[in-house]
Protein backbone atom coordinates (compact mmCIF):
# COMPACT_ATOMS: atom_id res chain seq x y z
CA UNK A 1 0.00 0.00 0.00
CA UNK A 2 1.55 3.35 -1.02
CA UNK A 3 1.67 6.16 1.84
CA UNK A 4 0.40 9.45 1.44
CA UNK A 5 2.00 12.41 1.97
CA UNK A 6 0.13 15.58 2.69
CA UNK A 7 2.49 19.04 2.03
CA UNK A 8 0.66 21.73 3.82
CA UNK A 9 0.64 24.80 1.36
CA UNK A 10 2.32 27.68 3.63
CA UNK A 11 0.51 30.65 3.19
CA UNK A 12 2.21 34.05 3.59
CA UNK A 13 1.45 36.04 6.58
CA UNK A 14 1.13 39.61 7.53
CA UNK A 15 3.13 40.96 9.93
CA UNK A 16 2.18 41.92 12.87
CA UNK A 17 2.15 45.62 13.89
CA UNK A 18 3.06 46.48 17.53
CA UNK A 19 2.91 49.96 19.22
CA UNK A 20 6.43 50.98 19.56
CA UNK A 21 7.19 52.99 22.94
CA UNK A 22 9.69 55.73 21.44
CA UNK A 23 12.71 56.73 23.77
CA UNK A 24 11.53 60.11 24.38
CA UNK A 25 9.02 58.83 26.35
CA UNK A 26 9.06 58.85 29.72
CA UNK A 27 8.37 55.15 31.74
CA UNK A 28 5.89 57.05 33.71
CA UNK A 29 4.07 57.77 30.38
CA UNK A 30 3.96 54.48 29.03
CA UNK A 31 1.17 51.69 29.57
CA UNK A 32 2.57 48.98 31.96
CA UNK A 33 3.81 45.33 30.17
CA UNK A 34 3.45 42.28 32.68
CA UNK A 35 6.23 39.70 32.96
CA UNK A 36 5.63 36.20 34.87
CA UNK A 37 8.76 34.89 33.82
CA UNK A 38 10.22 35.46 37.45
CA UNK A 39 7.04 34.39 39.00
CA UNK A 40 7.66 31.82 42.02
CA UNK A 41 6.31 28.16 42.05
CA UNK A 42 5.59 28.78 45.99
CA UNK A 43 3.46 31.77 45.03
CA UNK A 44 2.30 30.97 41.23
CA UNK A 45 -0.81 30.15 39.64
CA UNK A 46 -1.46 27.36 39.91
CA UNK A 47 -2.46 27.57 43.40
CA UNK A 48 -5.02 29.28 42.73
CA UNK A 49 -8.65 28.51 41.77
CA UNK A 50 -11.18 29.64 38.65
CA UNK A 51 -12.11 32.84 39.97
CA UNK A 52 -8.48 33.83 41.34
CA UNK A 53 -7.31 33.00 38.20
CA UNK A 54 -9.99 35.17 36.01
CA UNK A 55 -9.54 38.13 38.44
CA UNK A 56 -6.00 38.41 37.85
CA UNK A 57 -5.92 38.28 33.95
CA UNK A 58 -8.73 41.05 34.42
CA UNK A 59 -6.58 43.30 36.79
CA UNK A 60 -3.79 42.86 34.07
CA UNK A 61 -5.81 44.16 31.50
CA UNK A 62 -7.60 46.74 33.48
CA UNK A 63 -3.71 48.39 34.31
CA UNK A 64 -2.48 47.68 30.71
CA UNK A 65 -5.14 50.14 29.73
CA UNK A 66 -4.15 52.90 31.76
CA UNK A 67 -0.10 55.01 31.97
CA UNK A 68 2.10 54.22 35.03
CA UNK A 69 1.05 57.90 35.98
CA UNK A 70 -2.27 57.31 36.38
CA UNK A 71 -1.64 54.41 38.29
CA UNK A 72 0.64 55.87 40.87
CA UNK A 73 -2.24 58.90 41.52
CA UNK A 74 -4.37 56.23 42.34
CA UNK A 75 -5.36 54.17 45.45
CA UNK A 76 -3.55 50.93 46.72
CA UNK A 77 -7.34 48.99 47.09
CA UNK A 78 -8.26 50.67 43.42
CA UNK A 79 -6.13 50.16 40.32
CA UNK A 80 -2.81 51.52 42.04
CA UNK A 81 -0.34 50.35 44.22
CA UNK A 82 1.49 50.14 47.93
CA UNK A 83 5.23 49.89 48.34
CA UNK A 84 6.44 46.62 50.38
CA UNK A 85 9.42 46.82 51.96
CA UNK A 86 12.20 44.30 51.12
CA UNK A 87 12.68 42.74 54.92
CA UNK A 88 9.17 42.56 55.19
CA UNK A 89 8.87 39.65 52.44
CA UNK A 90 8.84 35.85 54.07
CA UNK A 91 9.55 33.83 50.81
CA UNK A 92 13.11 33.62 48.95
CA UNK A 93 13.52 36.40 46.85
CA UNK A 94 15.60 35.63 43.93
CA UNK A 95 19.10 35.99 43.15
CA UNK A 96 18.76 38.76 40.61
CA UNK A 97 17.69 41.16 42.41
CA UNK A 98 19.63 43.54 43.76
CA UNK A 99 19.33 45.11 46.92
CA UNK A 100 17.95 48.57 45.71
CA UNK A 101 14.69 47.02 44.03
CA UNK A 102 11.61 48.36 45.50
CA UNK A 103 8.54 45.65 46.00
CA UNK A 104 5.09 46.72 44.76
CA UNK A 105 2.36 44.74 45.51
CA UNK A 106 -1.01 45.55 43.00
CA UNK A 107 -4.54 43.98 44.41
CA UNK A 108 -6.26 41.22 42.32
CA UNK A 109 -8.72 39.55 44.26
CA UNK A 110 -10.51 41.29 46.84
CA UNK A 111 -6.96 42.30 48.93
CA UNK A 112 -5.53 39.56 47.85
CA UNK A 113 -2.09 40.86 46.04
CA UNK A 114 0.38 40.54 43.32
CA UNK A 115 3.71 41.16 44.55
CA UNK A 116 7.02 42.16 42.35
CA UNK A 117 8.93 44.72 40.50
CA UNK A 118 9.14 47.44 38.15
CA UNK A 119 11.73 48.14 35.93
CA UNK A 120 10.91 51.31 33.34
CA UNK A 121 7.30 50.20 32.15
CA UNK A 122 7.59 46.35 32.97
CA UNK A 123 6.00 44.67 35.92
CA UNK A 124 7.51 41.55 36.70
CA UNK A 125 5.23 39.59 39.19
CA UNK A 126 6.85 37.08 41.46
CA UNK A 127 4.73 36.24 43.74
CA UNK A 128 0.53 35.90 43.83
CA UNK A 129 -0.11 36.36 47.54
CA UNK A 130 -3.83 34.71 47.74
CA UNK A 131 -3.54 33.20 51.24
CA UNK A 132 -2.01 36.47 52.27
CA UNK A 133 1.38 34.63 53.20
CA UNK A 134 3.90 36.66 51.97
CA UNK A 135 4.47 39.55 54.30
CA UNK A 136 2.27 41.11 57.34
CA UNK A 137 -1.21 42.84 55.90
CA UNK A 138 -1.18 44.63 59.15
Amino acid sequence: MASRRIIAKKEKGKKIATPVQTRDTSPEQQKPIFSLYFLRKDYCLSACNKDEKAAFADTLHKLSQITWNEISSSSRHGVGYERISRDAVRSGIPTHMKEDVNFIAFRFFGKAPMVGYRDQNIFHVIWIDRAFSLYNHG
